[in-house]
């Protein structure tokens, strides 16, 4: 009769001493959870530019820690070479022309043998686009390619511009204007059913005359208006890293310029091969077009 009594007293009594145990417990399980979620692993912090290993995109190549900022060479051109707290790394423009497959880079540091460091380009297929334009644009009279050719031989000089760089800069960009992208980076171009190169910046849709500001601290080191680009200005970030705006409608700066992040340049407009106001927006590392995406916030 008094069975069902002592059970109940029974279990009662192991709740008792379960819930002092649990409640002994808790502090430890509290610090083990707190210790948790201290050493939870942290998303790396976001670098600029981000790294793609394709054809018109960015490498960014470890060189290791050293007291002086080594060299870094793709063929014969110098890279750019940043540091951060732990390590220098190169920064590798990779042109749109590169064929899949193996790279290397050469470095040199004071004090040490050459040594090469290797990298793998991976393939991207980029999309096709077919505009009709003017047919002067794209047949051009003896007149017109002579002109071409001119301003080629003259911004040729103008891309081949490498000036020093703190080695601590910041290589996250602005846009440069406020709009919807109206044409990516390395699109392929049918201009009146021929194919020309691929496309070497990003478009952005804009009214005439809207600013363009400056993405980055720089120096106006080109401005002119040529055939294809129409209105254009050239900027030196430093380090072999130049940006390039094209079709403005008015120019606000002249060569010599030194402008701050944000500060305005120019205006957008559809001067040059263009089927309507934009604002061509390129940025060049190492004399080879990347994708000006790779710089910016998503």
């Amino acid at each position: 009769m008094h069975t069902p009594d002592l059970t109940s007293a029974v279990l009662n009594r192991r709740s008792a001493v379960l819930g002092a145990i649990g409640l002994l417990a808790l502090p430890a399980m509290q610090a083990k959870a707190a210790t948790a979620s201290k050493t939870k692993k942290q998303p790396p912090p976001a670098v600029w530019p981000h790294a793609s290993q394709v054809p018109g995109g960015v490498a960014r190549l470890s060189l290791g820690p050293s007291a002086k900022r080594p060299q870094a060479f793709a063929g014969d051109v110098p890279l750019l070479v940043l540091r951060d707290a732990i390590e220098w790394t190169a920064l590798v423009g990779i042109p749109l022309a590169a064929e899949p497959g193996e790279a290397s880079i050469a470095v040199r540091a004071e004090g040490r043998p050459e040594r090469q460091i290797a990298y793998t380009v991976a393939p991207k297929q980029y999309r096709e686009q077919r505009l009709t334009v003017a047919p002067r644009t794209v047949d051009l009279s003896p007149e017109d390619q002579a002109r071409y050719e001119r301003e080629r031989d003259h911004l040729a000089t103008v891309m081949a511009t490498l000036t020093d760089m703190p080695p601590d800069a910041s290589l996250q960009m602005r846009v440069p204007v406020p709009g919807r992208r109206s044409s990516s980076f390395g699109l392929r171009r049918v201009f009146n059913g021929q194919s020309r190169n691929p496309h070497s910046g990003m478009d952005i849709a804009a009214g005439t005359g809207t600013p363009v500001l400056a993405p980055l601290p720089g120096k106006v080191i080109d401005t002119g208006d040529y055939f294809f680009n129409g209105g254009t200005v050239w900027l030196d970030h430093g380090g072999g890293l130049l940006t390039m705006y094209c079709h403005l409608s008015r120019v606000d700066v002249k060569v010599g310029d030194v402008l701050k992040t944000g500060e305005p340049l120019a205006a957008v407009g559809a001067t040059g091969r263009v089927t309507g106001p934009h604002l061509h927006w390129s940025v060049m590392l190492n004399r080879a077009m990347v994708d000006p995406a790779l710089f910016i916030a998503a």
